[in-house]
């Protein structure tokens, strides 16, 4: 049996916790920052935990994360 591929898209997005869920950075923190409030911006900074309904195929694109 051959070897699965990791989506490398996605190996550079997300990272596993110790628990075993998906951590990931939040988006719109790329442009048109000016209209944006630096409260908003400081929040998009942190990562978050990816969603259960999404976990799933992640994982199946992951195989060995």
């Amino acid at each position: 049996m051959p070897k699965m591929k990791t989506s490398r898209a996605a190996a550079k997005r997300f990272k596993k916790t110790g628990t075993g869920e998906l951590k990931r950075n939040k988006a719109y923190k790329s442009h048109i920052l000016t209209k944006k409030s630096a409260k908003r911006k400081r929040n998009l900074r942190k990562s978050t935990v990816t969603d259960s309904t999404n976990a799933k195929v992640i994982k199946k694109i992951l195989p060995y994360l």
